[in-house]
């Protein structure tokens, strides 16, 4: 079982997806325009202004343009963007934000040729979040954007100049790819980008280290990655992390806090994390014995590619009672 899970580990790695800035924000969320509170309305059928932003705590004016981008109110950020990219052709900020609002298709038309352009400028201008973007465009190619990995790879540079950690994070993974992977260069960028708060690379240093890949083997230390990959919500690092706290490898044996881990990577449907709970339901460690439960977490492991003959045939003789309830499980799981 070992061997698998590093093979796996070490598959994850090679195939880590590079991170975006601004995905996590749907494209489709409409501006919401809303009566607010205290503040004065305008014209009949014109939206609410926008209520002031805090004071920053440094004394300087508030970013108004990324302020009602983050409340979602994109038109009024594009507006904001466009009025201080006239009062300052080189605002480097405003022109990346223009980038961004293109490429998602907020308050535009999603247009990831234009965004490029938009980020092309900024990045030249010295914005390091310009360069990581359309590093990331390169990258993929979408929209009409030529494919480009070399032009990829400098962008991305020019923003881990400036200690960008989705930038050091994917020259990280872009050092893994090839036929000759350089694992020491990988590490060294993987750690460059974890000091600087990338959650992936928390995790991918922590393999590298606890397996000893471009960087020496310290089990103990690769723990504290993990554990802190897990914690951010990374689920490879919470099965990696729990399965070493469950061995006690490392770090304190601790099973029941293990299982606990376990729970939430499976219920995120990582089917490691599914096979080995289905195995302790089996062997009734730590959890109650209960076949029903392990056979439905075993089905949720083989859907997501992992099969375990073991635990087909520990599984296989189920009662009536057992069957009804392996059958209400997965259908509350998949809401059936």
């Amino acid at each position: 079982m070992r061997k698998m899970r590093l093979s796996l580990a070490l598959a994850a790695l090679l195939a880590l997806v590079p991170p975006a800035f601004a995905q996590d924000q749907p494209p489709d969320i409409a501006s919401p325009f809303l009566n607010l509170a205290g503040v004065a309305a305008g014209p009949p059928g014109a939206p609410a202004p926008l209520p002031a932003l805090p004071p920053r705590a440094d004394g300087k004016p508030p970013d108004l343009a990324f302020g009602a981008y983050q409340r979602g109110n994109f038109l009024i950020a594009l507006e904001e963007a466009e009025r201080r990219i006239d009062d300052n052709p080189k605002d480097a900020a405003a022109i990346t934000l223009v980038g961004v609002i293109y490429r998602d298709g907020a308050a535009v038309g999603r247009n990831e040729l234009e965004a490029s352009r938009w980020f092309r400028i900024a990045s030249d201008l010295g914005d390091p979040q310009a360069a990581f973007e359309l590093g990331a465009l390169l990258l993929e190619g979408p929209g009409g954007v030529a494919k480009d990995p070399a032009g990829a790879k400098a962008q991305f540079e020019r923003a881990a100049a400036k200690n960008h950690p989705g930038a050091l994070y994917n020259l990280g993974v872009m050092a893994l790819g090839g036929d000759k992977p350089n694992y020491a260069k990988a590490a060294q960028y993987f750690l460059r980008a974890a000091e600087a708060g990338d959650d992936n690379a928390n995790y991918s240093y922590g393999v590298m280290e606890r397996e000893g890949k471009g960087v020496p083997q310290n089990v103990a230390d690769s723990v504290r990655w993990l554990k802190r990959a897990a914690d951010a919500g990374v689920i490879a690092g919470q099965v990696e992390y729990a399965i070493m706290l469950f061995n006690g490898v490392g770090v304190q044996k601790d099973e029941a806090g293990a299982v606990e881990i376990l729970r939430i990577a499976a219920a995120k449907g990582n089917p490691i994390a599914q096979n080995r709970l289905a195995h302790l339901y089996v062997a009734g460690r730590i959890v109650e014995h209960d076949l029903a439960k392990a056979a439905a977490w075993n089905a949720f492991a083989k859907a997501g590619g992992l099969a375990d003959e073991g635990l087909d045939v520990a599984t296989a003789n189920l009662t009536p009672d057992e069957r009804r309830r392996f059958t209400q499980i997965v259908r509350e799981r998949i809401g059936y």
